[in-house]
């Protein structure tokens, strides 16, 4: 049954270690096993027992959510909502910039336009990025 708590041991390894958390696996250990001694009492082979059960169980994202575990999705989310906030003040203050030196050195010509554009791939590429880890 040491496959069995590899397995547990590999779902919860992002989960921190309490008192809660290891009463929950020893749990859940505890439950495959009988779940295999059944299954193998009813005629399966025990690598087919400990296969089953184990597919059976399925995976923890909702005990993580119980025992408090933010999901890295998540984190990663807000990471991309932080570029996206960056690179448009970023990108604001670069077309101000651009903007000023143009009118006050040259403002008979109007150039500050181009950056403007090559400037603005900036922010929109980290407006996707937001959207697809959103």
């Amino acid at each position: 049954m040491k496959k069995i708590k590899n397995h547990i041991e590999e779902l919860f390894k992002e989960i921190p270690r309490t008192q809660e958390s290891e009463l929950v696996k020893q749990e859940i250990i505890q439950n495959l096993e009988e779940k295999v001694i059944y299954l193998m009492e009813n005629g399966k082979e025990e690598e087919d027992a400990i296969n089953k059960a184990i597919v059976e169980f399925g995976d923890i994202d909702e005990l993580k959510k119980e025992l408090g575990v933010k999901n890295p999705d998540q984190k990663k989310s807000k990471l991309a909502k932080l570029n996206l906030a960056y690179s448009l003040c970023g990108s604001g203050l670069l077309i101000a910039l651009f903007l000023f030196i143009n009118f006050y050195y040259t403002p008979n010509t109007i150039w500050f336009v181009y950056p403007t554009f090559g400037l603005l791939w900036w922010p929109l590429s980290m407006y996707f990025y937001w959207q697809r880890n959103k």
